[in-house]
């Protein structure tokens, strides 16, 4: 099964075991709101902290709710684009299993492990910190698929070339906030706004991106357009930086986050200014890639059905693809080649109609 298939499958099961104890605090909250109920009235006994430990059970794991299916997009994006295949794919989907596992047994605590006991942080510090392994060994697997290889620079590759260098920033910030001393801190700075964001912005939304561009032709059957994809690219990526990397530096100097105006003096006017510019150069580059589909879907030129030369199952049918899909089930006789070149993958069985790839 291709990982963009095995991940989200991976995330349902992370949303099921991450959701339900936020459904839980919901329904106590209700509770609490229209029955009467105690369980977070701290002046009838209840506590506030216990809303924190249900909603941090949820909020962490929600961010790999959001992240497993970038992954699944940089992992379906990268292969494409060089000559070598996926490095080691059976381990990868496996990975995210124990990845999805850890986050949501130990990874949610740490959010408030900072107004504990410093005896109970060890368990937190050292869970935090080993998701740093299954990501690191998933860098290691994307960079090891593109050794070798001949880069081909199109506008879906840029978008996941930069989700890899952003993804490690973000994790190495991660595991900075997993130090109990750094994160009694920064725990509630903007350092920590800005963690998130490499998380959620330099991660996510920049995959989310490239498989737009990358699924673009087979959704609407057209291209688009490579120049303003790659403008759309460049003019995020310079705002993304302005805005995110110097944001980290007015949480180091101490200021909170959740305000919204302070005190002038504090040497923070600088570098919020420069936050602020950064966020122009990513709204001109969404401008730039609303246009481009737009333009694109009504003027771009024909794209086949597979402009890529991939080897996954939509790609063997048209683009777009009929309402029904394939006109006979296909069947799929061997995983996707680990080396050799695009031209010559696995084909599906006779007898399918739409003949190509497996």
């Amino acid at each position: 099964m291709p990982l963009l298939g095995w991940l989200n499958l991976v995330m349902a099961v992370l949303v099921i075991l991450a959701v339900s104890p936020l459904s839980a605090a919901q329904i106590m909250l209700l509770v609490d709101r229209y029955l009467g109920g105690h369980f977070f009235d701290t002046q009838a006994g209840g506590s506030a902290v216990i809303w924190m430990h249900f909603f941090w059970i949820f909020g962490h794991p929600e961010v790999y709710v959001l992240v497993i299916p970038a992954f699944a997009f940089a992992s379906e994006i990268i292969p494409v684009f060089f000559p070598a295949r996926r490095f080691r794919l059976p381990r990868n989907g496996g990975r995210n299993s124990l990845h999805c596992i850890h986050r949501n047994e130990c990874v949610g605590p740490p959010h408030v492990h900072r107004r504990h006991e410093l005896k109970r942080k060890h368990v937190f510090v050292l869970s935090t910190m080993a998701i740093a392994v299954p990501t690191g060994i998933k860098i290691f697997n994307w960079l090891a698929t593109m050794w070798g290889g001949k880069i081909h620079f199109k506008t879906p590759m840029l978008f996941a070339i930069a989700f890899l260098f952003q993804f490690l920033v973000a994790g190495l910030t991660g595991i900075m906030l997993s130090a109990a001393p750094f994160d009694w801190q920064l725990g509630n700075s903007y350092f920590v706004v800005a963690h998130f964001h490499y998380v959620i912005v330099g991660g996510i939304l920049f995959t989310t991106f490239g498989a737009f561009y990358y699924w673009f032709p087979k959704m609407s059957g057209k291209m688009y357009n490579e120049t303003l994809g790659k403008l759309h690219f460049w003019l995020f990526l310079i705002g993304f930086h302005l805005t995110f990397d110097f944001m980290h530096i007015p949480g180091l100097l101490g200021m909170p986050r959740r305000i919204y105006t302070y005190e002038p003096g504090r040497g923070w006017d600088t570098f919020n200014l420069i936050v602020t510019i950064g966020v122009f150069f990513q709204g001109a580059g969404i401008l730039v890639f609303v246009a481009n589909l737009l333009w694109s879907y009504f003027h771009g030129e024909t794209a086949g059905s597979d402009p890529w030369d991939a080897w996954t199952l939509e790609w063997s049918t048209s683009s777009p693809p009929p309402t029904y899909n394939f006109a006979t089930i296909p069947e799929v006789r061997s995983p996707p080649p680990r080396c050799g070149t695009a031209s010559t993958p696995p084909k599906i069985p006779t007898g399918n109609t739409n003949k190509g790839t497996s």
